[in-house]
């Protein structure tokens, strides 16, 4: 079982400008929850109770969301606000939380190689809060799906979506063959390639369950597309070499990097959770 997440947090977010100049990105409301926390429950959901959370400056709200805060708790105590904590608090007992900062932005590979002294030498999930993910149901997380696919093939995988052709320029793109429904082995990745350049239209999202040789090539990956190190150029080379799959993931993606995708995501929860319908 794979009990190791990575949680790459250090960005700025300049999208959600002025409001991440003080907030992380990843503590950003969707309701009345931030989204870290959202990811962190997909991760438990899948069996990873050890999380590890990449940040950088002015980050410190994030260990403050998973760390008890007895005076609220207290002022809270026997009212009908105490409920709001439980399912934080249920996070804290049952997680480890591990902190570690990436010196400087270069890229989501560079902030997944500042993770490995938190992650070891054994196969562990990456999480992008700004992803948020549901399964088709409330029992069948992405993270989860990927990590049974991984108990059955053992190699790095990336979820996929397909997007419309013109959308390709803005993520990792990968081709291969289909070797079970929705399930590919990647012969081919590109990191936001050009207009017409994409081998396809299956667009790597913010799910990953990555086997440890991850570091090695990522120690050995130069600076790609924007002059920061791509975890897709090392997955690359990881397929020529080994093997990595592609998973089209069973549910329902909302891209929060984005203000379209993040009020989206607002109007869906809220609905679900306090309108009593989707």
């Amino acid at each position: 079982m794979i009990t190791k997440c990575l949680f790459p947090a250090a960005g700025y977010g300049t999208r959600f400008l002025p409001a991440t100049k003080s907030i992380p990105k990843e503590m950003l409301p969707i309701v009345n929850k931030p989204l870290i926390q959202y990811g962190v429950e997909e991760a438990l959901q899948a069996g990873m109770h050890d999380i590890a959370i990449v940040t950088g400056k002015g980050k410190h709200a994030i260990e403050d969301l998973f760390d008890r805060n007895p005076v609220l708790e207290a002022a809270v105590a026997g009212s009908d606000k105490e409920r709001l904590l439980e399912n934080t608090n249920r996070l804290i007992a049952s997680c480890t939380f591990s902190y570690t900062r990436q010196k400087q932005m270069r890229g989501l590979g560079d902030a997944i190689l500042t993770g490995e002294p938190l992650i070891g030498d054994q196969p562990f999930g990456v999480v992008l809060a700004d992803d948020l993910c549901i399964g088709e149901n409330d029992h069948d997380g992405v993270l989860g799906q990927m990590a049974a696919l991984y108990a059955e093939h053992g190699c790095s995988l990336v979820a996929v979506e397909e997007v419309a052709p013109e959308e390709t320029h803005k993520y990792g793109v990968v081709a291969g063959v289909e070797i079970a429904p929705g399930l590919y082995e990647v012969h081919e990745m590109m990191e936001k390639p050009a207009p017409g350049e994409a081998p396809s239209n299956l667009a790597i999202i913010g799910r990953y369950i990555l086997t440890p040789r991850v570091f090695e090539l990522l120690r050995h990956t130069p600076p790609g597309r924007g002059g920061e190190v791509q975890i897709t150029d090392a997955l690359r080379r990881q397929a020529r070499e080994e093997r990595v799959l592609a998973w089209r993931f069973r549910g329902r993606r909302f891209d929060c990097g984005s203000v379209h995708g993040f009020v989206e995501a607002t109007n869906h929860f809220y609905r679900k959770c306090f309108a009593g319908s989707d």
